[in-house]
C-alpha cells in the first residue's frame, strides 16, 4: 500500500483500497470467510484451523457482523416483541427487541430490565418510527408495560402466551410438591421424579413417559384435576372472540372452586389482572408468530453456552443482532 504527503494538509496518508478489511493485512473477503465459519464455530476453533490470532479472528468477526447490520438497513417494525436477557448470575439483565414480522432481532441494550432501559429503546428508534408500531408482545413486567404506554400509547400490549403458560406450568409444579410432602409411602414413589413428565406437553412424551403419566393420575386424584386445569386452559387461545374468551376463563375460574388448589387461585387472580393483555390475543390482527421470541432466546442461550460466557458487551450485542440474518 502506497503512503502519499497530502500538500494540502501537510500530512503523509495511507492509501485505502476498497478490497481490504479493517486490517490491512486481510481481504473483505477472507474477513467475510472468518465471519461465516464463526457463525457455526468459535472464535478459538477457527483461530486454531486457520492459525490466526484469536484476537484478529474476533475482530474480523466483528466487522462481518457489522457489514450485516449495514446490509439488513434500519428496522421501521410494526410488531415488537420484548424480552429480557440474564448475561451473567446475579440479576444482570439485557433487554432485546425483535421485529416479529420479519423475525429478527433489532434492538440489545440497557443496563437492566428497567423501564429507563427500555425507554432507550423508543429513544434510538425515533418519534416517527415508534408511531409506526400496532402491536407489543412482551410478558407480564410492567416496566415494560409502562415504556410502551408512554413512547407508543397507539400499540396494543399483547402479553406473550408461552410467559402466561409458564406461570401455569409453576402452579401446577406446586401442586407436585405439596402433594409429595403430605403422601408417604408408595403414594409418594408414583409422584418421586415425575416433574418433566407432568410439566412437558403430552405430545412430547416418550411412550414410557406416557405410560408413568398415566399411572400418575390415576394414582393422585388431586395432581389429576390440576393437570387437566393445566391442559383446558390452553383452549383459550383458541378464540376469536373476547366474549367467548371471557365466558370460557370465567368457567375455567368457577371450576377451581372447592377443589383446594391454591397456586392454581394465585393464577387466576394473576390472569384476571392482566386480561386486556391477554385478551388481546383474540384479535385476528394480533395472532402473530409468538414462538419465535422463545427459538430465538433458545438461540441466545446457545451462543452463551458456546463462548462459555461473552464478557465483550459489544460482541454480545453483534452476535444477537445477526444470529437471524442472512450470511453474505
Amino acid at each position: 500500500m502506497r503512503r502519499v504527503f497530502c500538500q494540502n494538509c501537510n500530512l503523509v496518508k495511507q492509501e485505502k483500497l476498497s478490497f481490504l478489511a479493517d486490517n490491512p493485512f486481510y481481504t473483505k473477503r477472507f474477513a467475510w470467510y472468518v465471519g461465516r465459519r464463526c457463525r457455526a464455530s468459535t472464535i478459538k476453533d477457527i483461530a486454531k484451523e486457520l492459525q490466526l490470532d484469536w484476537h484478529r479472528v474476533k475482530e474480523m468477526e466483528k466487522q462481518y457482523m457489522k457489514e450485516q447490520l449495514r446490509r439488513s438497513g434500519t428496522p421501521a417494525p410494526e410488531v415488537i416483541g420484548v424480552d429480557e436477557v440474564s448475561i451473567r448470575k446475579g440479576h444482570s439483565y439485557r433487554i432485546v427487541v425483535s421485529d416479529l414480522l420479519r423475525r429478527r432481532p433489532i434492538w440489545f441494550g440497557g443496563e437492566d430490565r428497567s423501564e429507563e432501559s427500555m425507554d432507550l429503546f423508543y429513544q434510538e428508534l425515533g418519534t416517527k418510527k415508534t408511531k409506526i408500531i400496532r402491536l407489543a408482545v412482551m410478558d407480564m413486567w410492567k416496566a415494560f408495560r409502562n415504556s410502551a404506554n408512554t413512547h407508543a400509547p397507539q400499540a396494543a400490549i399483547l402479553f406473550d402466551k408461552f410467559h402466561v403458560m409458564s406461570h401455569l406450568g409453576k402452579a401446577l409444579d406446586e401442586v407436585r410438591k405439596s402433594e409429595y410432602k403430605r403422601l408417604t409411602g408408595r403414594n409418594r414413589t408414583y409422584i418421586k421424579g415425575q416433574k418433566y413428565t407432568l410439566l412437558s406437553n403430552k405430545e412430547n412424551l416418550t411412550l414410557d413417559g406416557k405410560r408413568s403419566l398415566k399411572k400418575l393420575l390415576k394414582a393422585n386424584q388431586r395432581l389429576n384435576k390440576a393437570y387437566l386445569l393445566k391442559e383446558s386452559f390452553d383452549q383459550l387461545w383458541t378464540y376469536d372472540s373476547e366474549i367467548w374468551a371471557r365466558k370460557f376463563f370465567d368457567n375455567w375460574k368457577d371450576s377451581l372452586k372447592w377443589q383446594r388448589l391454591p397456586s392454581f387461585e394465585k393464577f387466576a387472580r394473576m390472569i384476571e389482572k392482566h386480561w386486556d393483555g391477554i385478551v388481546s390475543y383474540c384479535k385476528p390482527e394480533n395472532k402473530v408468530p409468538l414462538g419465535f421470541v422463545e427459538g430465538f432466546n433458545n438461540k441466545i442461550r446457545v451462543l452463551q453456552r458456546r463462548a462459555y460466557g461473552l464478557r465483550d458487551g459489544e460482541y454480545l450485542r453483534l452476535k444477537i443482532l445477526t444470529c437471524m440474518l442472512p450470511e453474505i
